[in-house]
C-alpha cells in the first residue's frame, strides 16, 4: 500500500489488441504486443483507453490468460489481451464484458453523422438525432433512454457513463449503415419506409380524403396511398424520390443478404418522402 505523500509506483504491462481494435492503435503498433507504462491506481480500462481504445469497443479482456473486467488493477509485467465484439474465442459467455444487449435496439447518433441517421430511419430503425446536440446531451440521451451511441468521436465513447456505444469506422454513409447493421446483427429488425426521416416518428396510414386539401393537384390526381407522421404531421407518398430510395434500400439489402433473395427483409408499410 502506498503511504500518503509517497511517490506513486510506475510499472509496465504488455498489451495486445486483436482484430479491429487495432484500428484505434498507432499504425506502427498494430498487431504487436506493446509495453505500456502504468501507475498503481490505474485499471485495465485506463490502460486500454490510454492506447486510444474506447471501452465500448472491447468485448473481452484476458490478463495472463484469465478473463478480467474493466476495473481490474494490473500488476507489473502482466500480459493484457483485448478482444472486440464478435471476435471468436471460446471462453464462455460469463467472461464477456459488453453489457446485456438491449431488447429493442435504439440509437442516438452524433451530430456529424446526419446522413447515417437518415438512412437508418429510412430502414425503419429508431434513431434520435439533432443538429445542435452537444456531447453532454448525447451522453444523457444514451443513458436515460437506453440508446446505443453511434459516433466517430473516440473521446466521447470513453466516457464512463456510456454503456452501449459503437465507433463508426467508415466515412461513407452507405458503408456506415452496413457496418452498423452487420456489427449489431440488425437485418431482421429492418422495416423500410415505416419511420419519418425528419423526426423519427412511426408512420401511420392516412386517408386521402382527410388530407386532400394539403395535396398538390397532380399528387391528388395520380396517387391514392399516403402515410402520415403523427409527431410532425408530414405526409408521405410514393412520389418522385421513391425509385431512388427504393433502389438504395434494395442495394443495401443485396449486400447484406447471404443466400437470401435480393431485398429480403420484412415488408414495409410506409412510403418514402418526395
Amino acid at each position: 500500500m502506498t503511504e500518503p505523500g509517497a511517490p506513486e509506483r510506475i510499472g509496465h504491462v504488455d498489451v495486445r489488441a486483436y482484430a479491429e481494435l487495432n484500428d484505434f492503435v498507432e499504425p506502427q503498433l498494430r498487431g504487436l504486443t506493446v509495453r505500456r507504462p502504468f501507475r498503481s491506481h490505474q485499471t485495465v480500462k485506463d490502460v486500454l483507453e490510454a492506447m486510444g481504445i474506447p471501452h465500448t469497443e472491447v468485448d473481452l479482456i484476458l490478463v495472463n490468460g484469465d478473463p478480467k473486467d474493466f476495473n481490474h488493477r494490473p500488476a507489473v509485467g502482466d500480459r493484457i489481451a483485448a478482444y472486440p465484439m464478435f471476435e471468436a474465442l471460446d471462453v464462455g459467455s460469463t467472461s464477456r464484458l459488453r453489457p446485456v444487449p438491449l431488447r429493442d435496439p435504439r440509437f442516438v447518433v452524433d451530430v456529424n453523422l446526419g446522413r447515417l441517421a437518415r438512412l437508418l430511419r429510412v430502414l425503419g430503425l429508431d434513431v434520435w438525432w439533432s443538429t445542435d446536440a452537444d456531447d453532454p446531451t448525447l451522453v444523457d440521451v444514451s443513458v436515460r433512454e437506453q440508446r446505443i451511441l453511434l459516433t466517430r468521436d473516440r473521446a466521447l465513447l470513453k466516457r464512463r457513463a456510456i454503456t452501449h456505444g459503437l465507433f463508426v469506422h467508415s466515412h461513407h454513409p452507405e458503408e456506415q449503415t452496413l457496418e452498423v447493421i452487420r456489427r449489431l446483427d440488425l437485418r431482421q429488425r429492418l422495416a423500410p419506409f415505416t419511420r419519418c426521416v425528419r423526426c423519427n416518428g412511426r408512420l401511420v396510414a392516412a386517408d386521402k380524403e382527410e388530407i386532400s386539401d394539403r395535396l398538390e393537384p397532380l399528387t391528388r390526381r395520380y396517387y391514392e396511398e399516403f402515410s402520415r407522421c403523427p409527431q410532425c404531421d408530414r405526409i408521405y407518398w410514393a412520389g418522385s424520390h421513391y425509385v431512388r430510395l427504393l433502389r438504395l434500400v434494395e442495394r443495401l439489402a443485396d449486400r447484406l443478404a447471404t443466400g437470401a433473395a435480393p431485398g429480403g427483409w420484412p415488408e414495409s408499410t410506409g412510403r418514402p418522402p418526395v
